[in-house]
């Protein structure tokens, strides 16, 4: 049976580098994912989902006029569909979340979808608490505060480092203005910005 997946963490996880992976596991035995990320989301490019480690892939879109049941039903009258990854998930309204749970109990396909949990205030996004409703199953990726300790809040950055903490609730942005803390250091408006990352240099075989 085929079933809704909601996978969530802070900011800085990798939670789409195991979509990536988990994408590719399906290529590998040759079943046909489809990937969907949001649109708004144009850090890297407009329909590609990237991870932080340099690995991406190509990706529908959607932005809240998107009928998700509606491409689900299209794609998968064309090509069966065996699975629908959806890249940040946080940004799905709370009618296309329930347009995901119809994908999995009338076209038995699952759905996974990797998002946030939360904003840089704490406060829900939509499209995550309504997921936390109606999941069927419902995963933490972890991530990891400056101190070493478990991170579940995500925290917005000014240019100098300062913590934001009134603002619009989605405001597109990377290391550079986002990172991941656990409660104390949210609570207490203590952040440090991730520093900027190299590539990761393949070791010899």
């Amino acid at each position: 049976m085929a079933s809704l997946y909601f996978k969530y963490a802070a900011m800085n996880s990798g939670k789409s580098t195991q979509l990536l992976q988990a994408q590719y596991n399906y290529f590998e035995r040759g079943m046909n994912p489809v990937a969907m990320t949001a649109q708004i989301d144009n850090r890297a490019a407009v329909g590609k989902i990237t991870s932080r480690l340099g690995i991406d892939c190509p990706a529908y879109t959607f932005d809240k006029t998107t009928d998700i049941f509606a491409f689900a039903q299209e794609m998968h009258d064309g090509k069966p569909v065996d699975i629908l990854f959806i890249d940040e998930a946080q940004f799905l309204s709370e009618a296309q979340v329930l347009q995901c749970a119809r994908i999995v109990d009338e076209l038995d396909i699952p759905v996974m979808c990797y998002g946030l949990k939360t904003d840089f205030m704490g406060k829900l996004f939509p499209g995550s608490e309504t997921l936390l409703r109606l999941a069927d199953n419902i995963e933490e990726i972890k991530a990891i505060c400056w101190c070493g300790k478990k991170a579940i809040m995500t925290a917005r950055l000014t240019p100098k480092g300062d913590m934001v903490t009134a603002g619009q609730q989605i405001a597109i942005g990377g290391n550079e203005m986002y990172t991941a803390l656990c409660r104390k250091h949210f609570m207490k408006g203590e952040a440090k910005a991730l520093p900027v990352q190299q590539n990761v240099k393949k070791s010899a075989a």
